[in-house]
């Protein structure tokens, strides 16, 4: 609908001034016209603001010819409409409502969504000070009864059918609104003469309205299809056409959906008691109150769970990192009482505590504040939990927490640890086992050193921390057929002395092997040296105490120890119930030497430098036994070789040979006669016995 010509005069006007107000900098209206066809609009008002007042007038066109505007008399509101100022920096937002409500238009319509518009109005609004008027908003109001979104839907209202058991397309090819699409046979504004001249080219398939097909699975769709297999009413589907998988149709009759919410999560907070009958493996350990034993771990995400159930037999050791302001103290695990109705009674953890000696280990970027006279608090920084299990019972549980006393308002981020072990009643040792009898991958390689009193102990790399200093770095166990490079650095000063420098890098290495012998099976006894213990191979050990004459050079330094290699020797020595067992061969250490020089910048400062030191294991594979030489045939005809051609005949019958280990031999003769009993029906449903059967019939 367009404006009469003094309106459209009077815009023109508008937007010339706005824009030279704005280029001088004077107070205008952004935008200085506005379409209106909603229940508000809003526009900005900038420039110099103080002082200024805001009026709205309805201008009445109606003889073709506009008022003046005025300032001298101000209204912020009429019968219709008002008008709010929200004064900013050196901006106002200016917002006109109309004050009857979109209802008005729908009880002066009786046809609700006439062509015409419901209110049609001209409103300009002026922004004065001291009764000058200093810029204009004209706004133009076309308001239609359908055009707001919060108009009461009328009970014809289109209702969109739920797809799960009505589809919600059920012509595609109707794309034209009030009028008939050709080829389109299921539009329902085609009328039958219409219809008559496309009904040999109609469209085919779900876009031309067939959305409900029956699917190549049904039996009924095998009797109108050519080329079927033999086999197919053996295994065809007896189902209705209602129950299709095309377009989300599923069940479609006279149960009606359920109506669920738009954002819906589902929290069990009952507490499910497994133990009435004993635990189970995976099951959450409970407590006589009827709720989870729960300990921190870490979730798939890597966040830190800090209720989490602890499953009966499953280990784990984690690590949470908290910050200290945010830190709260667990509940008592000296109040906790486990539920164990098997033996008939509680049992109840026995807690020991020991004071941590380097709290730089556990927590860093400490900020500690001036002593305000405020007690202390205690965190703990790792807690050890030894599970004792009998059958499907827990017999007791031992817990160790070392623990911290640090300020109370003392900030930075400390590296908590958790670490749970089910161990076996009889155990009488808390040493795990590694294999039974050889390796398992991932378990932690066993070892021994014979030089000292508690001789139980393991190999170890570097974990690194922080900046990656070795005097912070911690020691994790080597774990068993993992191939590791780890390392950490020294600092190193350009005045350095060589011979400590080399003792230094040497102790570090060291410490990393601090062990005589490791285990050839997972089971060894440590009682036991001859129980298949094998001596470490120290090849290359360096002297800490030579020290070349080209070291006195300030700043440099030949043939320091900077790498340890370990090299382990694994075979496999057979299998148990299907299981190959590894065992170790045999452990190799070798150390490597660098030349360390002082790297200067610019000028040579009297800063530490960084010389990194590593260690890597390497896990070698050597067969048992060697292998069997070729035959001639294998020779000869290659075409029968496995290793050469992607079929393997001499292998067809593999699972029933003595090589296959994978599972037991009386099982595999088990599935074979099973997969034979259904080769045999299989053949005699096949076509020529269908033939012969339909002939004696």
């Amino acid at each position: 609908m367009g404006f009469q010509p003094p309106a459209a005069l009077l815009l023109r006007l508008l937007l010339l001034q706005g824009i030279l107000r704005l280029l001088w900098g004077d107070l205008a209206f952004i935008p200085p016209f506005v379409r209106m066809s909603g229940p508000a609009v809003s526009a900005s008002l900038v420039g110099d603001t103080e002082g200024v007042a805001v009026s709205l007038a309805v201008l009445q066109d109606e003889a073709g010819i506009l008022p003046i505007p005025t300032c001298g008399v101000l209204h912020n509101e009429t019968e219709d409409w008002s008008v709010t100022v929200i004064p900013g920096a050196k901006v106002l937002e200016v917002t006109v409502r109309w004050r009857r409500g979109l209802d008005w238009c729908s009880s002066n319509e009786t046809d609700s969504f006439s062509e015409s518009p419901c209110i049609l109005q001209t409103l300009l609004v002026s922004a004065s000070h001291n009764s000058s008027c200093l810029a204009h908003l004209l706004i133009q109001v076309e308001i239609y009864a359908n055009s707001s979104l919060t108009h009461n839907a009328s009970e014809n209202v289109t209702v969109i059918p739920n797809q799960v058991y009505q589809p919600l397309g059920p012509c595609p090819c109707n794309l034209t609104a009030g009028a008939c699409d050709v080829r389109c046979c299921c539009d329902q504004e085609c009328s039958s003469n219409l219809t008559k001249l496309f009904r040999r080219s109609c469209f085919t398939g779900v876009f031309g309205g067939d959305v409900n097909p029956p699917f190549d699975q049904l039996c009924s769709a095998g009797t109108t299809t050519r080329g079927v297999p033999d086999w197919f009413p053996f295994l065809c589907v007896q189902s209705p056409l209602a129950n299709t998988p095309f377009l989300g149709y599923f069940y479609h009759g006279a149960v009606s959906p359920k109506q669920e919410s738009s954002f819906e999560v589902y929290v069990d907070t009952d507490a499910k008691d497994f133990a009435d009958f004993g635990y189970k493996q995976g099951d959450p350990i409970m407590t006589v109150k009827k709720a989870y034993f729960t300990i921190p771990q870490v979730s798939l995400a890597g966040q830190c769970m800090q209720n989490a159930p602890v499953a009966f037999l499953h280990n784990f050791d984690v690590k949470c990192v908290t910050n200290l302001e945010l830190y709260q103290e667990r509940d008592g695990i000296i109040n906790a009482k486990i539920k164990n109705v098997a033996l008939g009674g509680i049992v109840t953890p026995k807690v020991i505590y020991e004071e941590a000696t380097d709290l730089d280990k556990f927590i860093t970027n400490t900020e500690t504040p001036l002593n305000n006279g405020s007690a202390p608090r205690i965190v703990n920084l790792e807690e050890h939990y030894i599970f004792k299990w009998n059958n499907n019972t827990i017999s007791e549980i031992n817990v160790k927490i070392i623990r911290a006393e640090i300020n109370a308002h003392q900030k930075g981020i400390m590296t908590q640890r958790f670490v749970v072990k089910f161990l076996s009643y009889n155990s009488g040792n808390e040493e795990e086992l590694s294999g039974n009898p050889g390796y398992q991958l991932g378990k932690p390689v066993r070892a021994l050193n014979i030089n000292r009193m508690n001789n139980v102990t393991t190999l170890h790399l570097w974990q690194s921390a922080g900046r990656g200093l070795c005097t912070s770095a911690t020691f994790k166990p080597i774990l068993f057929g993992e191939n590791v490079l780890s390392g950490c650095l020294l600092e190193v000063r350009i005045n350095e002395n060589c011979t400590q420098l080399r003792e230094n890098a040497v102790e570090r290495l060291d410490s990393l092997i601090q062990a005589t012998h490791v285990a050839m099976r997972g089971n060894s006894d440590y009682a036991d040296l001859s129980d298949g213990w094998l001596e470490i191979i120290r090849v290359d050990a360096p002297d800490p105490g030579a020290d070349p004459l080209a070291s006195s050079v300030n700043g440099m330094c030949l043939d320091i120890p900077a790498h340890l290699s370990i090299r382990i020797l694994i075979s496999d020595a057979g299998a148990v119930e299907g299981i190959t067992q590894q065992e170790i061969l045999g452990v190799e250490t070798r150390f490597s030497s660098v030349n360390w020089q002082y790297q200067c910048g610019l000028t040579c400062e009297h800063k530490a430098d960084l010389l990194p030191i590593s260690a890597s294991v390497q896990f070698i594979k050597i067969p048992a036994q060697l292998p069997h030489p070729l035959t001639r045939f294998q020779i000869n005809y290659t075409e029968y070789d496995c290793n050469r051609n992607e079929v393997c005949w001499p292998q067809l019958l593999y699972p029933w040979t003595q090589y296959y280990q994978g599972e037991l031999h009386s099982q595999c003769v088990a599935k074979g006669l099973l997969l034979l009993l259904f080769l045999t029906l299989a053949l005699f449903l096949s076509n020529p016995w269908t033939r012969i059967y339909k002939a004696y019939s």
